[in-house]
């Protein structure tokens, strides 16, 4: 194990991204040899199914400055970059995506603010590149109901970010399992700076989220990060208290004059409409109810298979194998 000073840590997650390994550990040591940054990247490989983690192996091989993590299974994304984060040494660290679709050269700019004394840089999306209409449809509300629950303008966030050794050490001693790094690494505070770029096109293969996953990625992190829908339960209920209030009054005073319809069509929408309010909350309680269940199970974020390049003393602290 080479003794190299480890200034920044880059951390990038890899799921079935065996042709994206090499070309992006070339781009990285070039951009930081030539910009005489001491990085290390560390690649986390969670839980690929084709030749990711041998294409780790061979980067490791070719760069001392390579790490890599393989998970046991897939454990997603988010248990990725928060295993390279408490798994790295760096005074910095930055997070990136594999598919190239991160510029390299964005992360040396984050660098050199770091080094002027800011504390979390984020990468903030000029635009989002060649997409379909109908993902960009689906991406934008996915933003808008992500901004609306967690009180920050996420249209333009992305999971690209450089983070002081500070702000890494409060976000990986955050107890709960579920999280959602892209928000939370504006919650830490400290000083922050952003900075814009393009979204690249992907060296090779596809983008693995689909309209489902997207959806789903939303309402996990909605149900992990804010409470906001279970005061949108009680505001519905607020709301149709008040609904019942004038229809009672409306009721009362047709009886009392005398002109009283019957109005069976009436009553089963609004019993229709109860009901789907009433199903759509219970189903808003159980979603946090889930999260509950999840969190006292208190199990581990992920498990690691096997690692390279990394000391035994920087092993997951609370790893059960």
């Amino acid at each position: 194990m080479s003794a190299k000073k480890e200034t920044l840590s880059v951390i990038i997650p890899a799921c079935n991204e065996a042709g994206n390994i090499g070309p992006m550990a070339r781009a990285l040591r070039q951009i930081m040899e030539r910009e005489r940054i001491d990085a290390a990247v560390y690649f986390v490989d969670d839980g690929s199914t084709d030749g990711t983690w041998e294409q780790i192996l061979a980067a490791a091989g070719e760069w001392e400055m390579v790490r890599g993590i393989r998970f046991s299974r897939n454990f997603g994304k988010e248990a990725a970059i928060f295993a390279g984060l408490e798994m790295a040494a760096g005074d910095c660290c930055g997070v990136m995506d594999c598919d190239m679709q991160h510029p390299p050269e964005t992360l040396v700019e984050m660098y050199r603010l770091w080094e002027n004394g800011y504390e979390v840089i984020e990468g903030v999306k000029e635009d989002r590149g060649r997409e379909s209409l109908i993902y960009k449809g689906m991406t934008a509300l996915f933003y808008k109901l992500m901004s609306a629950a967690v009180r920050q303008d996420m249209s333009r966030a992305s999971d690209f970010k450089l983070l002081d050794r500070k702000a890494v050490d409060a976000l990986v001693s955050l107890p709960e399992r579920d999280t959602f790094f892209r928000a939370l690494s504006g919650w830490v505070g400290y000083k922050t700076a952003s900075v814009g770029f393009k979204v690249q096109e992907r060296a090779e293969g596809e983008s693995k989220w689909t309209t489902f996953g997207l959806i789903k990625y939303a309402v996990n992190n909605i149900l992990s990060f804010t409470t906001k829908p279970l005061y949108l339960v009680a505001g519905m209920g607020v709301l149709f208290l008040i609904l019942a209030l004038v229809q009672g009054i409306e009721s009362i005073v047709t009886y009392a004059t005398h002109r009283a319809v019957e109005g069976f069509t009436t009553v089963i929408l609004i019993e229709l409409i109860i009901g789907s309010v009433v199903m759509l909350s219970l189903g808003i309680i159980g979603g946090y109810v889930a999260k509950i269940y999840e969190e006292v199970k208190g199990r581990h974020r992920y498990i690691v298979s096997t690692t390279v390049g990394i000391p035994a003393r920087r092993e997951r602290r609370d790893d059960p194998v």
